[in-house]
């Protein structure tokens, strides 16, 4: 369905990516969001506050990060569309209610603009720390999507793709932007409102008297039906049947927990997105995400200038990763660059996949800047002779 042109603002803008964010949250048709401020992602909020009284939206700071997510998952169960954002130690705090909405299958985003850790660490300075966070950081068996944008347009795209993943895997999306884009102020295309796709929440058609909030009927998604339209169902983050009841039980447990997986995994052919380029051929592939892909450019072409074949792989959507092509790249080249700005992450998930093949070359950054492109070129040259 196309979206409520009343969050569109159609045309083109000089903003920066936290603003673009914001807009492109209104535009995929957020209507709730609740946040505490922390740098450097306070600038999201602050648009959305000024904005959302014009799109009929509410906004509440809460008391901290805690509350935040948790009104996040209530707000989504009345069938509006939620998000909250945050950075760095804040992201730790929503981590038990991140694994809440993972539980109860709660639609919903959470941006998390990485800044240089741990703790209170750089709170202006880049980072990329938090990738393994957004992937492991709440306890137990779960999947989610988590997305990374590289400037403030794909700000604004990967909202509306961030809403629309959220809403048809009842699931929650993280965007894991980084302070050099969330800070970055370049163009950005904002189209009509009738060229954005948005996906509905699939509610039920099931009367309510034979409703079962977590009845999959064959499917792995189950359908939804808003608090307030005259279903009484119960649902909670323990183990829990179809009825959404405790189910204290190995058996379920097992279904519980493995669709929770599933649902993502067997999909994960139709969410996983990268950018491939010049790899037919190569010696060696740089992966990459967020600001580091674009400062890697540079480094490759360095690189090229030395006579070595590159090519690179941008992960715009982070987790679930692209193991089948990293698996399909390893056996055609010789080795793999991977810079992050933190001290070796995502690297070991390039590794895994690698099982050996190939060599894979980290390029650690600890963070407060970017990377030197020179560093980057060395390691692609070293990796190729």
């Amino acid at each position: 369905m196309k979206t409520d042109p009343k969050g569109v603002l159609t045309g083109s803008h000089y903003l920066d990516g936290d603003f673009a964010c914001g807009e492109g949250a209104m535009a995929a048709g957020c209507r709730f969001v609740a946040g505490y401020p922390i740098t450097p992602s306070t600038e999201v909020v602050e648009r959305i506050a000024n904005r959302f009284p014009l799109v009929g939206g509410t906004f509440i700071q809460m008391e901290d990060e805690l509350a935040s997510m948790a009104a996040v998952v209530g707000a989504s169960w009345t069938g509006t569309k939620s998000m909250t954002v945050t950075s760095g130690p804040g992201f730790s705090l929503m981590m038990e209610n991140i694994g809440l909405a993972a539980m109860m299958e709660t639609p919903c985003v959470v941006v998390d603009v990485q800044r240089a850790g741990p703790s209170t660490g750089l709170p202006t300075m880049v980072g990329q720390g938090d990738v393994m966070q957004a992937r492991w950081g709440s306890h137990g068996d779960y999947e989610l999507i988590a997305m990374s944008p590289q400037s403030p347009q794909e700000s604004f795209d990967l909202m509306i793709d961030a809403f629309n993943l959220s809403e048809e895997y009842r699931v929650p999306v993280i965007i894991l932007m980084d302070e050099c884009v969330g800070h970055m102020t370049e163009k950005v295309v904002i189209p009509p409102a009738d060229e954005i796709e948005v996906t509905p929440r699939r509610l039920t058609e099931v009367a309510p008297d034979d409703f079962l909030p977590y009845q999959i009927n064959g499917q792995l998604v189950p359908e939804f039906a808003r608090a307030g339209d005259g279903y009484r169902f119960h649902t909670t983050g323990l183990t829990h049947d179809e009825r959404g009841y405790p189910g204290m039980s190995v058996e379920a447990q097992d279904a519980n927990v493995s669709r929770l997986v599933d649902k993502i995994r067997v999909n994960a052919g139709d969410i996983v997105r990268f950018d491939e380029a010049d790899t037919e051929g190569a010696d060696v592939v740089v992966v990459t995400y967020g600001i580091t892909a674009r400062v890697s450019r540079a480094a490759i072409d360095i690189a090229r200038g030395e006579g070595v074949d590159v090519g690179s792989v941008r992960l715009v959507v982070v987790w679930p990763f692209p193991e089948q092509r990293i698996r399909e790249l390893a056996a055609s080249v010789k080795g793999f660059v991977v810079p992050e700005i933190n001290l070796g992450q995502l690297v070991l998930e390039v590794e895994r996949c690698v099982a050996g093949q190939a060599v894979v070359r980290s390029v650690p950054h600890s963070g407060g800047a970017v990377h030197d492109p020179q560093t980057i070129a060395a390691a692609i040259v070293e990796v190729a002779r």
